[in-house]
């Protein structure tokens, strides 16, 4: 009895998900018309709630093994799932109007965001490759079928051709590299692969190459260069309630599948992946700003942001300390919460037949909607890493931790390719506060609450804030306590 309690309470949040997932489907069979829509929504709110409730109920610093030995329960875990329903919940509140008005806050997309997220919880709380490789691939095909939900836009269609293809290659590439480390090590039990892995020489060329094709696989996932090539038209050929769903939450499951499966798997090995992570970093970092000045749409520049801050993300991981992890984690919490208040904004000044997607759609906001603009203001400054906002606190600690190795130049090239980076983001406030506004400025389309949670989302992203202290003292106990 003690083993089953352990077992269901261990994986308490996907269950809950998993459960609302299966009545909303039901529901949407023998509700009316007119309710469906709104029934499924709450249904999935209420569910993204209680399983937020069961991850902080559940919270705990020591390690237990459950399913046998396929979930581990951990302060990590607990906090990664917390964040990632959060971010889910958020993203649904955000878009609720947006979907509604493109006729897509219907219950089968509702449903591919929950099992998508279902996905993620899994890839967290994993302790075993298969457990680790099925989140993934749950978590994937979600996402290929709401980038692809309109059929009927070609963009659409072929964000979600593109996504699939280099998606499945990625992960046999991925699939591959774990057969290899089992091939070598006789297990997929991550603790006893870690074990198995310490005997080998660090010169074993298979041991090589099934790092270089791990790293390939989670660097597609993460979209860092060079597997970058994905994200700019997913992003901008997607609706923009999917893009926000994607540029935020799997962000975070993005940090877990690396935790748990570069670090806690081959983290004492780190000298075959920490060079290589250094490139893929500078590059991403680079690239991500340079290209981002070019763009004319928002929401392919927010890509090639993201694209930099993922390799801003990985200067922690490349460390190879407990302090650089849990700035990575840090980094990558604040980074998803200040990139669905963005897309927030795209939302909120879309309406039915209108997309806020290009720059200069914000010329003026700052006289038509000067709290939006406020915010947009705050989220913006956040991102370029400017001081004192929860943005700048982030490249701070994952800066500082690379300097503590040594890596110097590292931190060095990070700060000059951040500071050409900064010209896009102000770019944005130089066309919301210094040019005309538009003749056809747009209005505000959002449900009655959103305004007061953006607020809230983007305001708590500035550094004086009382929680950043709580924040940064969660991340390192969760991470000390699960390297040990």
């Amino acid at each position: 009895m003690t083993l089953l309690s352990l077992s269901l309470g261990s994986v308490a949040p996907e269950i809950i998900l998993s459960f609302v997932a299966c009545v909303v489907l039901l529901a949407d069979l023998y509700l009316p018309l007119a309710l469906k829509a709104r029934v499924s929504f709450l249904l999935c709110v209420g569910g993204l709630l209680a399983a937020i409730v069961a991850c902080v109920d559940g919270y705990d610093l020591s390690s237990e093994f459950a399913m046998n030995g396929l979930v581990v329960d951990d302060g990590i875990g607990d906090v990664m799932k917390t964040a990632v329903c959060g971010l889910v919940l958020l993203t649904f509140c955000y878009s609720r109007r947006y979907a509604a008005d493109r006729e897509l806050l219907r219950s089968e997309y509702l449903v591919l965001g929950l099992f998508g997220t279902v996905g993620m919880m899994v890839m967290v709380s994993a302790a075993h490759l298969i457990t680790l490789y099925v989140g993934l691939e749950l978590l994937s095909l979600c996402l290929y079928g709401m980038v692809a939900f309109r059929r009927d836009s070609l963009p659409a269609t072929e964000a979600a051709m593109k996504f699939f293809i280099l998606g499945a290659l990625a992960s046999g590439v991925l699939l591959y590299g774990m057969s290899l480390l089992y091939g070598l090590t006789g297990s997929l039990q991550i603790s006893e692969v870690r074990a198995a892995i310490t005997e080998l020489p660090s010169t074993d060329k298979t041991l090589a190459v099934a790092v270089v094709l791990v790293i390939a696989g989670l660097m597609f996932k993460i979209g860092a260069v060079p597997f970058h090539m994905w994200v700019p038209d997913v992003y901008e050929g997607a609706p923009t309630s999917t893009t926000i769903y994607l540029a935020s939450a799997p962000k975070v499951a993005g940090f877990a599948i690396i935790f748990r499966l570069l670090i806690e798997t081959m983290g004492d090995v780190g000298v075959l992946w920490q060079d290589i992570l250094i490139l893929v970093a500078l590059l991403s970092i680079g690239l991500g700003n340079v290209v981002a000045i070019a763009q004319q749409n928002i929401k392919r520049m927010l890509a090639y942001s993201g694209i930099s801050h993922m390799g801003f993300f990985l200067l922690g991981i490349l460390s190879g300390t407990a302090d650089g992890y849990a700035a990575s984690l840090a980094y990558i919490l604040i980074y998803a919460l200040i990139t669905v208040a963005t897309f927030a904004v795209v939302l909120s000044l879309s309406g039915p037949n209108r997309e806020a997607e290009r720059l200069n759609d914000y010329k003026g906001l700052g006289r038509v909607h000067p709290w939006l603009a406020f915010l947009m203001l705050l989220l913006m400054v956040s991102l370029a890493g400017f001081p004192p906002t929860l943005g700048f606190f982030a490249k701070l600690v994952v800066l500082q931790a690379v300097i503590d190795v040594g890596l110097v130049w590292v931190a060095v090239g990070a700060v000059l390719f951040a500071v050409i980076g900064a010209f896009y983001y102000l770019r944005i406030v130089k066309l919301m506060y210094f040019d005309a506004p538009a003749d056809n400025s747009p209005i505000l389309n959002v449900d009655k609450a959103v305004p007061v949670i953006l607020s809230v989302n983007a305001l708590a992203m500035v550094l004086v804030m009382p929680w950043l202290g709580l924040l940064a003292d969660l991340c390192q106990d969760v991470v000390r306590s699960a390297v040990g």
